[in-house]
């Protein structure tokens, strides 16, 4: 009997099959780079470099005069040995605020960060070509990498977490038509509330999870991290209760087909989208902290958080959030660094 597929492999097959319909818009040497880094990147990664370099060859081709007129799927070897430092410079100027062809009315703005990731996709093209001695060198990396701005971290407080909890389970602050979906959703959201907050969860990772996952004898699950590798995640006696609590609700929903194992449903009875999660995170933290942008990845800062103010192990809190590197969770957490530091000159004291 043939199984089911998982959430992660419906996801990863969706990845690549849009991939190879944008291969059909980029230049052909695009379809052997993304052959030559396939064994190297997920296929997310891929997905991602596909639609930043068809930004790079629609700006050169709309936007420069070298190249205007040349279409991008017809950009050859020689169109791409002419690209100049720079071109790449006028393109991550282009990117401040740009329009795509196809659809001149929408806008799109990138700070340092997106700048940053456009650049890292068109300097791995670069590479490969280099590598490969397609080119005598990659004029990528001769740009000035953009400057990434520091921003404040955004997270829930402890007050605020205990005071979003209550207001998922009261419904206190809804408004009357958002009062009507309450009593049919709180559980399932107290739950995915709980999740985000006691294990430091993605949200990809989140509407991906099966009931099948889940094993109370260990209160741990099963998630598919960045990268396709596997790994438990354990909870707490709260999050166990939320989870059950939850369970036993989810066992009188009658699921459509093709969401029979999916843990959380939407109203729908389908596996919820990671923009309805999106969409209900927001609804609850602007009742508690208005002011505050939060996000399900906001959610998994307040954890990382917690966890570093309770044991002080950095590399604890980069294990539980699945980073590969200990500088990225230190980047995030050097604030708590800070207030500790201080915290500890306050103990000494010098007279009595």
């Amino acid at each position: 009997m043939q199984r089911d597929k998982t959430y992660h492999e419906q996801r990863n097959e969706r990845n690549i099959k849009r991939l190879r319909e944008l291969l059909n818009e980029l230049p052909p040497l695009c379809s052997e780079y993304f052959r030559g880094i396939d064994h190297s990147t997920s296929v997310l990664t891929r997905l991602n470099y596909a639609y930043d370099l068809r930004i790079f060859f629609e700006f050169l081709t709309t936007e420069t005069a070298h190249f205007k007129g040349i279409k991008v799927s017809d950009f050859s070897l020689e169109d791409i040995r002419r690209i100049k430092v720079t071109h790449i410079e006028m393109f991550l100027s282009h990117l401040t605020l740009y329009s795509r062809p196809d659809n001149p009315e929408i806008e799109h703005k990138n700070k340092g960060s997106g700048k940053y990731r456009k650049l890292s996709a068109v300097r791995s093209f670069f590479n490969y070509l280099f590598k490969k001695g397609y080119i005598n060198g990659n004029v990528a990396d001769l740009v000035e990498t953009p400057k990434i701005e520091e921003l404040p971290i955004v997270r829930l407080e402890a007050d605020e977490v205990a005071n979003v909890i209550d207001i998922i389970e009261s419904g206190e602050g809804l408004t009357e038509s958002q009062k009507k979906y309450h009593e049919i959703t709180k559980t399932r959201d107290i739950a995915i509330f709980s999740l985000f907050l006691g294990t430091g969860i993605r949200i990809s990772e989140l509407v991906g999870l099966n009931i099948s996952d889940l094993d109370f004898d260990i209160n741990g699950f099963k998630v598919t991290r960045k990268g396709g590798n596997q790994v438990i995640l354990y909870f707490g006696d709260e999050v166990r209760e939320a989870l059950l609590n939850y369970l036993e609700e989810r066992k009188t929903i009658q699921p459509l087909p093709g969401s029979e194992d999916a843990l959380f449903l939407s109203i729908q009875r389908r596996r919820i989208s990671t923009h309805a999660v999106q969409k209900l995170v927001k609804k609850y933290t602007k009742l508690v902290a208005p002011l505050k942008e939060i996000s399900p990845h906001k959610l998994r800062s307040t954890y990382g958080t917690n966890l570093y103010r309770e044991t002080g192990d950095i590399y604890l809190v980069a294990e539980a959030l699945g980073h590969k590197d200990v500088n990225t969770t230190k980047k995030h957490y050097a604030a708590i660094s800070d207030e500790q530091r201080r915290a500890a000159s306050r103990v000494i004291k010098l007279r009595k």
